[in-house]
């Protein structure tokens, strides 16, 4: 097909394809599915080999948010029954991480519900970090708290956090449809803190919220003019009691595409299979492999993933191999522009550090969007998606497999990693 090896050929140069090409590629036929993966695995392999990172959630303050994202569990008026609960301690938090690093976690995302930290919540936050970090040689720690106000990148920073996470969701063009208490730009405002402060940003989406293919195109070549290192994906998971617990517009297949139009968009960032994929990738995850080379290791933020002995098997029947603590995810030149954990400066486009062209979390809405999982998706009645899906397959609620998570932080059971 000459849209897939052009599409090889610009990944290969990390050249931007064109929207047209992006669209494209989400309008493939499931004739074709395996050519679009075959496609796509090239350029990851090409920049990451066949090395899956894992990464480790940490939910340290559940629920009660003031925030109305509609996708999330933990929203303002949420009658989801999710777990709720304040601050875990430093200590709480650093045993729980170590679960989820004995696992073989690389990166422990660190994850608060709410609009944004205060000074103190960061202070405590800082306590965390340093608890995580001296039980925990050499793991990355990645912050996700919400809006960020000014210094307080520059604080985590200081405290030893590599990262920070702070989706973008969706396009800018339909994001007022699924959040009415901040904006867009508020979201784009934090990620470019990240960057400033030297943090290695951390931004992705949100699939399945009844977005039309334009809108996830739209949010993927956003992502790439942000330059973000690591972009999650994530499916929507519809929580009963949120306002989008009817949305069930994903098959395996159009999961499959979405995640290739991603590698394609962002060739040589960390492309992270976050919440969702239990529900709607099932037993095609190990494909999901050939496009991602990064996952969530066992639980989400509020629902139960599925066991981390489970993702260790995958990876390794798939042919893939854990990245090692010694290993550095990003390729080499990008990795020499943004530094051990941090990110030197904005601009490029993902797929451009260290040239001088190319222009181009989240779980259920706690901290305003962190990393790992969508639980509930935009617009009250989002418009519909301009490719067709198979009859009997998209639509059909898969409520079996969407399971609150009720061990982990915030209890007294054993995590699941």
């Amino acid at each position: 097909m000459d849209l897939l090896n052009t599409l090889v050929d610009k990944g290969l140069r990390r050249e931007l394809p064109t929207r047209e090409e992006a669209l494209a590629v989400l309008a493939t036929s499931d004739d074709d599915l395996l050519d679009v993966v075959a496609a796509a695995g090239k350029v990851r392999r090409q920049w990451f080999g066949r090395r899956v990172k894992l990464n480790y959630l940490v939910n340290l303050k559940s629920g009660l948010c003031p925030e109305d994202c509609s996708y999330c569990s933990q929203r303002l008026g949420s009658k989801a029954e999710i777990l709720k609960y304040t601050w875990l301690k430093p200590d709480e938090a650093s045993r729980a991480a170590a679960a989820g690093v004995a696992g073989g976690a690389k990166r422990v995302c660190l994850v608060a519900s709410g609009r944004g930290p205060t000074d103190r919540d960061v202070d405590r936050v800082a306590q965390t970090i340093a608890a995580v970090k001296e039980q925990n040689e050499g793991v990355e720690v990645c912050a996700c708290l919400g809006l960020l106000s000014d210094g307080q990148a520059e604080r985590l920073r200081g405290a030893g956090a590599d990262a920070y996470n702070h989706n973008l969701n969706t396009s800018e063009a339909t994001y007022a449809d699924i959040t009415k208490t901040h904006t867009y730009a508020d979201r784009v405002d934090t990620v470019q803190k990240a960057h400033a402060a030297g943090l290695s940003a951390c931004s992705g989406l949100i699939a399945g919220m009844g977005e039309r293919d334009e809108d996830l195109v739209d949010v993927v070549f956003s992502l790439r003019e942000l330059d973000p290192d690591s972009v999650p994906v994530n499916f929507l998971i519809p929580f009963e009691g949120t306002p989008l617990a009817k949305e069930w517009n994903l098959t395996p297949q159009r999961c499959l595409r979405i995640l290739a139009m991603v590698r394609f968009v962002c060739p040589d960032v960390e492309v992270r299979i976050a919440g969702g994929r239990e529900v709607h990738l099932r037993s095609m995850q190990p494909l999901a492999l050939h496009l991602a080379n990064s996952i969530f290791l066992g639980d989400y933020l509020t629902s139960e993933g599925q066991a981390g002995k489970a993702d260790l098997d995958m990876i390794a029947d798939a042919g893939f191999e854990i990245e090692g603590t010694g290993q550095v995810t990003l390729p080499e030149h990008r990795a020499d522009a943004a530094g051990c954990g941090s990110h030197a400066a904005p601009g490029g486009g993902c797929g451009s550090h260290g040239e001088s062209g190319g222009c181009g979390s989240h779980e259920e809405g706690g901290g305003c969007g962190p990393c790992g999982s969508a639980e509930s998706g935009p617009a009250e009645s989002g418009p519909a998606q301009s490719e067709p899906v198979a009859a009997g397959a998209a639509g059909e609620a898969r409520t079996d497999l969407v399971a609150v998570r009720r061990r982990g932080a915030g209890t007294d059971l054993a995590p699941n990693a």
